[in-house]
């Protein structure tokens, strides 16, 4: 779906079956994980232990974040700018820093 593009008044994305795939998978796993945090937690699991697994989860998190970051940056925001929406750089400058935030 290359010819929906993020800029259009009504924003998509446009991922390809492949990377939707990755990134449900990815989510998936990461939904486990939290629900594994949780049962750590009822078990009254060593906190250090709990810690780790939080951890693990927001880097997995991240991991996501970066997949969408890239393609956001390769496809919407190119083609933004070669449009002549300079705006869009500081939309990414927005998000790096809501990223980044912690």
């Amino acid at each position: 779906m290359q010819e929906e593009a993020c800029h259009t008044h009504v924003r998509k994305s446009h991922h390809s079956d492949t990377v939707k795939k990755n990134l449900t998978t990815r989510l998936n796993r990461i939904e486990g994980q939290i629900r594994g945090i949780k049962g750590l937690i009822d078990k009254d699991t060593y906190c250090d232990d709990v810690i780790t697994q939080i951890a693990a989860t927001q880097s997995a998190l991240n991991s996501v974040a970066k997949i969408l970051l890239e393609g956001h940056l390769k496809t919407c925001i190119v083609d933004r700018i070669q449009e002549g929406d300079t705006e869009a750089v500081d939309e990414v400058l927005v998000t790096i820093q809501k990223l980044m935030k912690k």
